[in-house]
């Protein structure tokens, strides 16, 4: 899961970044209002937390425009102003939650597993399921029909992206970003090494599942006819 942190205070986005990481996440960080909806609007991200106070622009004003933009990525809005008014306001221009400062990193961690519930998602904090495939995400493992095998971290960001997207073609781009982040420069030909490898670890566990490549586009996985 990739998440965005909007935090303008170094030594609480290191202290937040370092938490995330260690509980598994993949965190991608940013100080300001401007590179906050620069990087939202690449629509790459499971959550965003979002300082309220950010310079350059707010972060009422980011959320505002993520949404104008047709971005519905679940926000949590981190800020140390708590009236009920703030609250109420927050929640009203389109937050998904609203954090008040100071908090504790096992609150955050609850409530990013409460905003990504997605009822019509097979999808769990263990496991995402789909045709004859279940990956767990807390062990990194892939389960099919044959077997099972654990993959790599971009092996299961690459993955995840497949499973939550369906039979819905996915854009190289798009895979680039979400597995590798905004800031690499990674070559695309790794991305075709890894459609490779992950094409290998479907076919060592039994799997009917196949990864179409959608020429000039992207790639999508694709239960059998």
């Amino acid at each position: 899961m990739r998440i965005l942190l909007a935090e303008d205070d170094a030594k609480l986005n290191e202290t937040l970044t370092y938490g995330l990481t260690q509980a598994g996440f993949a965190v991608d960080s940013c100080f300001d209002g401007e590179d906050a909806l620069f990087y939202g609007e690449q629509n790459i991200y499971d959550v965003i937390l979002l300082d309220r106070m950010l310079p350059y622009m707010e972060g009422t004003d980011v959320l505002e425009a993520l949404r104008a933009n047709g971005i519905y990525t679940p926000i949590i809005l981190i800020t140390a102003l708590g009236t009920l008014s703030d609250k109420v306001t927050g929640l009203d221009m389109g937050a998904d939650d609203y954090l008040v400062k100071p908090f504790a990193l096992e609150e955050l961690l609850a409530r990013i597993r409460c905003v990504t519930r997605r009822p019509h998602q097979i999808v769990d904090e263990e496991s995402i399921t789909l045709f004859d495939i279940t990956w767990s995400v807390n062990q990194s493992r892939l389960i099919g029909p044959a077997g099972s095998c654990t993959i790599s971290k971009r092996e299961s960001a690459l993955l995840e992206t497949f499973l939550k997207n369906g039979e819905t073609t996915v854009p190289r781009s798009t895979l680039l970003l979400k597995v590798w982040g905004p800031d690499s420069d990674v070559e695309e030909g790794n991305l075709d090494n890894y459609i490779h490898f992950l094409r290998r670890r479907l076919k060592s566990v039994g799997s009917r599942l196949t990864l179409k490549t959608v020429r000039g586009v992207g790639y999508c996985i694709v239960r059998p006819s």
